[in-house]
Order: C-alpha cells, then structure tokens, then sequence
C-alpha cells in the first residue's frame, strides 16, 4: 500500500484569528487512539471552545471533540478527552516562559492530515478587545472595497 502524500485539513477554527491576534504558530503531533483516527478520517472534529496548556513541562489539548466511531466497540474513545501534543522540549520550554510571563492563550488554528499522522496547528496568541476587532473588520471591508474598485477600472478600459 503506498505511503499517504500530502496535507488534508480535517477542522480548522475561523474564530480564532478573528478572536485572538497571533504571534506565532507551531506544528503539533497528537497522541490519539485507534478510533480517534478512524474518525478523523472521516472528516469529523470540531474546534471550538479547545485550547492548549501547559501543565508539568507537558502540552495538552483540552475540548477537542471527537465524535465515537461510530463502527467502534467497548474500545471506543470519550468525546472530550485531554490529549497529549507532541513537541520539541525547546518548544515547549518557550512555550512555558511565553504564557507564564505575558499572559498569552495558546488556541489550535486546524487539525489536519499530513503524510498520513495527525498534526495540529498550534497559535501562540493573545486576546483581542471589541475595539480590535472591530478594526479589523473596517480594515478588510476597505480592502474588499478597493479590488472592486480597481476591478470596475481594468473592466472600464478593455
């Protein structure tokens, strides 16, 4: 059989890059049961509300759902458990100074399929305020505005 290529995005969390400003992100394996995958593999996990910490030099992934395999047996998985990332040991010693020191969040961006393991998304990031948001959002609906714009000109001279 050969070898799984490429990348496939499972989940991924829209809200949080309109929730939180990021400043960095890291790739993460995760420690899964046999069923979790069989899950995975068919497009189901949901994001929201997860989040990572840090707890005794380890990185753990808090709310991701996963849904029971639905094929499963006695051995299926709990929904929400806490699942083991897997990172480098310098990584995680930033990791540890960084939410330690300035009060960052540390919220998963995707979960997805590479060269057949699965890896998640990891963004060091900190909360935004209304007002930020709100920015934001003016900042894209003007840049929106102006492609149209410059769309309308390029059809105007043909």
């Amino acid at each position: 059989m050969p070898k799984e290529r490429g990348q496939k995005v499972i989940a991924s969390n829209r809200r949080a890059r309109h929730d939180y400003e990021v400043l960095d992100t890291y790739e993460a394996g995760i420690a899964l049961m046999g069923t979790e995958v069989k899950s995975l593999r068919a497009g189901r996990a949901s994001l929201v509300d997860s989040f990572a910490t840090v707890d005794d030099g380890e990185v753990w992934l808090r709310n991701l759902h996963i849904p029971e395999y639905e094929h499963g047996t006695w051995t299926n998985h709990e929904a929400r458990r806490h699942r083991k990332l897997l990172l480098h040991r310098g990584e995680i010693e930033k990791l540890i100074g960084k939410t330690k020191e300035s009060g960052l969040s540390l919220v998963p961006l995707s979960l997805y399929f590479k060269d057949g393991k699965v890896k998640v998304e990891l963004a060091l990031a900190k909360g935004k305020k209304s007002y930020d948001k709100r920015q934001a959002l003016a900042k894209r609906d003007a840049q929106r505005e102006m492609t149209r714009a410059m769309g309308r000109a390029l059809k105007g001279r043909r």
